[in-house]
């Protein structure tokens, strides 16, 4: 009875039962309680002016001071709990030190901790009970009803994703950006090639045209890209994403420095991101940003239709049957940044764009001159004397090179042809002659162990049909592949010689042994 203290309602089917007169012994073994400890009850409530019913009739607080009056166990519980309430602020305010810890804070070797100033406390294990329980206490949270349509959350995600440039073999990060409507918790996520601010407002755009509309209102944390000073009350944002949001007609709002549960909800959905995203795609492999946000919104789309937990309706249900008709529509252009800067066409007829340490290809008989590079988050256009001379997809990879065939000189443009030389190429250019010229072109490229020695002797096949015509190409090819010759020469040798027009039956002719006085024959060695 003196560690544990009887329920009020156990309590009250006592007193029925004592004043139905039915023995201690019986009481106690249908309640599992000590036969001392009913005999304690009786006693108090036998010393008491209340008849049973009166007893009955008293609220918990009367009934208990009755009971537990002036119990020591009870009184001492009472005041373990009242000291240990008293140091519960500095208790967690010494937490919170750096190297301090529950039992440093509890033990009685350190002065002037808690079991050293009240040796009747709590031992260790009740002392992080009860600092658990006042913990949850004071960390109470409160359930927001958000508005319709009201507002969108953003945030970075703490981990980044990776794909692998197939040139260099790096490994590229990329940051990743979760965005979310409070009211329906519908999601958007996308990885972005890196966290300036031009990244961040073109995957802005791609979340508003993903959602299909714009909410009223924009929030975020403290990040350098969007608050350019932080305050509590009056946040001063960067110039830049205060025209994306006059563009958009769409309210900045900032979270209190150091406050995360202003944004609870796109808090929480980053730890989903890792669970539903990052989680599925651990082991895959991706060798451009392209086909990694292509995976992320696979894995986006079987989230946003998964039910909530215990509810009958999914994040896109509740989004497009609640929300989407309410949004404020698109502005007719996505807002676009749009820069400027000079440049030098280099010896490589390339210029580099110094932001991304990136060159783009302009014709190789601009080079030595200065152009205009206009670009944004998309394209790069290069222009010279107001004439656009050349447009590019933007690339974000470093001393990366974008090249277009059509503005390299002649034989630059043999040579990255050469280099993509394979077997595959060949057949297929061997197609385009017919199929006795794909069987012998095989034949070239399997006469050799490294089918790359083959290449000259393939490209000067082919190049035949261009001098004799593919029809006396396909013919010469067959005759040959009659004696089993898979080389340039021969079919240069029957092309010449117009052996590839002589009847099919005068073939075994052309491979006899010819008739001379200086070759004996089999008779000359019986």
């Amino acid at each position: 009875m003196a560690n544990k203290v009887t329920s009020m309602q156990t309590l009250r089917l006592i007193i029925q039962m004592l004043d139905r007169n039915m023995s201690e012994r019986n009481i106690a073994r249908q309640f599992q309680i000590s036969r001392n400890t009913i005999k304690f009850y009786r006693e108090r409530l036998q010393t008491s002016a209340y008849t049973s019913k009166q007893l009955l009739d008293l609220d918990d607080a009367g009934l208990s001071s009755i009971v537990y009056q002036d119990s020591p166990s009870v009184q001492h519980e009472v005041e373990r709990k009242q000291d240990f309430r008293e140091k519960l602020g500095y208790f967690l305010s010494e937490l919170k030190d750096r190297g301090m810890t529950r039992q440093l804070l509890w033990e009685d070797r350190v002065a002037g901790r808690y079991i050293a100033q009240y040796p009747d406390g709590y031992r260790y294990s009740q002392f992080c009970h009860h600092l658990n329980e006042s913990g949850k206490v004071m960390q109470a949270s409160y359930h927001i009803r958000h508005q319709v349509a009201e507002m969108i959350m953003v945030d970075f995600a703490g981990k980044m994703m990776h794909y692998f440039d197939k040139v260099t073999g790096e490994q590229v990060s990329c940051p990743v950006l979760i965005c979310v409507l409070p009211f329906s918790n519908y999601t958007y996520v996308e990885a972005l090639p890196n966290a300036r601010l031009s990244a961040l407002i073109a995957a802005l755009n791609n979340c508003l045209l993903h959602f299909g509309g714009v909410p009223l209102s924009f929030k975020t944390d403290n990040m350098k890209q969007v608050v350019k000073k932080t305050n509590r009350y009056e946040p001063s944002f960067t110039d830049l994403i205060q025209q994306w949001s006059l563009h958009n007609n769409i309210t900045l709002l900032a979270a209190r420095p150091g406050k995360p549960k202003d944004k609870a909800p796109v808090e929480g959905h980053v730890k989903i991101a890792y669970q539903r995203i990052y989680a599925p795609l651990r082991n895959h492999i991706f060798f451009n940003l392209q086909e990694l946000n292509a995976a992320i919104q696979v894995q986006l789309e079987v989230h946003n239709n998964k039910n909530f937990q215990g509810k009958t309706y999914s994040r896109w249900q509740q989004f497009s049957q609640h929300e989407q008709h309410l949004l404020q529509p698109l502005p007719d252009q996505p807002f676009a940044v749009r820069h400027s800067t000079l440049a030098k066409v280099q010896k490589n007829y390339h210029v580099t764009l110094g932001e991304d340490w990136h060159h783009y290809s302009v014709p190789f008989h601009h080079i030595g001159k200065q152009v205009t590079i206009i670009y944004d988050h998309q394209t790069v256009e290069i222009y010279l004397e107001h004439r656009r001379i050349a447009v590019h997809k933007r690339f974000f990879n470093q001393h990366g090179y974008t090249t277009l065939k059509e503005h390299m000189p002649e034989n630059h443009r043999a040579y990255h042809q050469q280099k993509g030389w394979d077997s595959d190429y060949f057949l297929r250019q061997a197609h385009q002659v017919g199929p006795a010229t794909v069987s012998y072109i095989d034949g070239v490229l399997k006469g050799r162990q490294f089918s790359e020695q083959t290449f000259n002797s393939c490209r000067g096949i082919l190049r035949l049909s261009s001098v004799y015509g593919k029809d006396r190409l396909e013919a010469a090819c067959q005759r040959a592949m009659n004696a089993s010759a898979f080389n340039y020469k021969t079919l240069a040798n029957i092309l010449a010689n117009n052996l590839d027009k002589a009847p099919q039956a005068d073939q075994t002719i052309l491979f006899q042994t010819p008739e001379h006085d200086n070759i004996r024959g089999a008779a000359a060695y019986e």
